[in-house]
């Protein structure tokens, strides 16, 4: 497992997707699968450095494992903000217009459906959001 720490702040993306890839790519992970992992956690980055800790900031981590097998990257993003489960929300009706549909929520349907499997714990004072996706 392979881990990183930052400022939880937009300005950090780069670095936290150049880390992302670095290890992704170590996995022999596949390019379609790796530019959506990229997609994926930019936006959990960027709502976390947003949302989180509004309106001061604090860390949040990283954390990319392969599974044993082989077939599988995990990814957990970890910050000690505000206990929020972006899975918790009911997902957007996208046969509707954008005008007719509410506001936000559209992000986080785009990431569960780029990953074979989401799930989030709030724990020791920490959300948890982890992202499977086979590889």
């Amino acid at each position: 497992m392979e881990e990183l720490r930052v400022t939880a702040k937009v300005e950090n993306l780069d670095l936290v997707l150049d880390f992302l890839n670095t290890h992704l790519e170590s996995m022999d992970c596949p390019m379609k699968a790796q530019m959506q992992l990229d997609i994926a956690v930019e936006e959990l980055f960027v709502n976390i450095a947003t949302y989180s800790y509004a309106p001061g900031t604090g860390d949040a981590v990283i954390r990319v494992e392969k599974d044993p097998s082989g077939g599988m990257v995990k990814i957990t993003l970890i910050d000690k903000g505000v206990p929020y489960d972006p899975l918790a929300k009911e997902d957007p009706d996208v046969t509707l217009s954008a005008e007719e549909r509410q506001i936000g929520g559209l992000g986080i349907f785009m990431v569960k459906k780029s990953v074979d499997d989401m799930y989030y714990e709030y724990k020791d004072g920490e959300n948890r959001l982890t992202l499977c996706k086979k590889i």
